[in-house]
Order: structure tokens, then sequence, then C-alpha cells
């Protein structure tokens, strides 16, 4: 195959789906012919971009959840065997950012919320997700839990952040080799840094100017190049990945960019 036909009627949830790369990644979802439940703890911006799909021709569904909460997981994956007779993949995307603070001034509630929603939530998903998977006979199941390039990297001033994203790829990885026998792909995605509503009203020259320090090729990441990512992933043409956690940044976990007079600067002229 060389095409993603084979997406074509998938059921999948993608959760913290009402903005950013969960949108992203929804959308692209249903462009191809999946079957999408939007899940997200705001209720308003998961019903628009159910509408959004829907006026493009796609089919999706709301339903709200707070990823920290096992009951509210568990009636989320419910609704969507209920809803479409099966489930085929989930997209653990749901999650909050922390302030840049030294280790030792987070509290110990700052801790746990983060870890309750980046880490467990991710665990209550997988854990109900792969159950619906093995019980409804899905062939080609998926999990793709949204880490971070702070999920491979340290950080200075994000120990709680980094830590959990990090929890995020060990589950990954143990959990791949566990439903590998049953043919359930999991990987993880670790994005660097991309142009969502986390930037809110910056001017232009402000986020060009961080582009700049932060990405090797001097953009930020458009959040459609998540959901084509995701949407590989979910396609049989990944069938053979598991247990990764790929990281989509430009390049910059990769070192240091270190700058250099080019001895023959005219080859770009």
């Amino acid at each position: 195959m060389t095409d993603f036909s084979s997406v074509k009627g998938k059921v999948a949830i993608v959760t913290g789906a009402a903005d950013g790369l969960g949108k992203a990644i929804a959308a692209c979802y249903a462009e191809n012919g999946m079957k999408v439940v939007v899940s997200d703890i705001n209720a308003d911006k998961g019903k628009q971009v159910v509408e959004e799909i829907k006026s493009r021709g796609g089919e999706a569904s709301f339903y709200q959840t707070d990823v920290s909460k096992e009951e509210e997981v568990q009636a989320l994956v419910d609704f969507a065997v209920a809803a479409y007779g099966r489930l085929d993949g989930l997209v653990n995307n749901a999650g909050i950012a922390a302030e840049s603070r030294p280790t030792h001034e987070f509290s110990v509630a700052e801790f746990d919320r983060l870890m309750a929603i980046d880490l467990r939530g991710v665990f209550l998903g997988m854990k109900f997700a792969v159950e619906a998977i093995l019980k409804t006979k899905s062939t080609g199941g998926f999990i793709i839990n949204v880490a971070s390039q702070a999920g491979i990297l340290g950080n200075s001033s994000m120990a709680t952040y980094a830590s959990a994203k990090h929890g995020v790829v060990g589950l990954t990885k143990s959990a791949a080799l566990d439903y590998a026998p049953y043919n359930i792909s999991i990987n993880a995605i670790c994005p660097g840094t991309f142009r969502t509503s986390i930037w809110g009203q910056a001017p232009e020259e402000v986020v060009s100017q961080y582009a700049k320090l932060l990405s090797p090729n001097g953009r930020l990441g458009d959040p459609k190049e998540i959901g084509h990512l995701a949407l590989f992933l979910a396609s049989d043409l990944a069938r053979y990945i598991s247990g990764s956690a790929i990281v989509i940044d430009a390049g910059s976990h990769a070192g240091k960019v270190t700058p250099v007079q080019w001895a023959h600067p005219e080859i770009l002229e």
C-alpha cells in the first residue's frame, strides 16, 4: 500500500481535541474517513470542532472528559463503543503545561495535579482503550500517546512536566511489548514547539524571534504536521512501528547548533 485508505472507517478517540495538536489530529483523521470521538474538558470548543468536521463531510461526535478521573475515561471509551460498535484507536493528547520554575519551588499539589492529567490520564486512556480494542475484535488497533520533546530530554525549570512526559514514553514502550502479539501498535509522538493557541495574541515578530531560537530551521511546527504523523501511525503503513518515541521538532533534540562560517556560501546563490 502507498496510501492511507487503510484508516477509512476506523473508530478513534482523540483526547484534548478542542484545540491545538489534538484538534489537528481529529481533523486529519476525519478528512481521511475515520470516525472520530472528539474528547475534551472544554465542551463548547469540543462541540465546535465536531461541527467543523461535519461541515467538511467528516464523521465525529463529542464526549466531555476529565482524563484525570477514572470513571470519566471509562465512560468515554464506553461511549465510543456504543456509538460506533467498536474501537480501533486512541490518541492520548490531553495534557497541561507547567510554569518554568526550579524544582524545589513547585508545590506538592502542583506536582500531583500535573501528574494526574499528563501521566495518570494517559495510563487510564491506555487501560480502557486496550480493553475495548481487544473486546471489539479490532484488527490493526493503535494507541498514540502525545508526549513531548521534554519526554526525551531533560530541561531546566521543567521538572514536573519533563518527568510526566518521560513517564509517558516509558508507558508507551512497556505497553507496546505487552500488546505486540495482539497487533496493537503503541507509539509516542514527541513534539517540539508548535504554532498553537499557547502563543495567544503575541505579535508575529515576537513569534518569529522565538522560532529562530527554538528551532534549527527557524520556524514553529504546523499542527497539521502532527496530524499527518498521527495518520501514518494509525494506518497499515506503520504496522511494524511500535514502542517508538518519535520526535518531531525540526531536529532540535539532535544537539546544539553551533554557528559556522561556510567556506563556499555562493552555493546558496
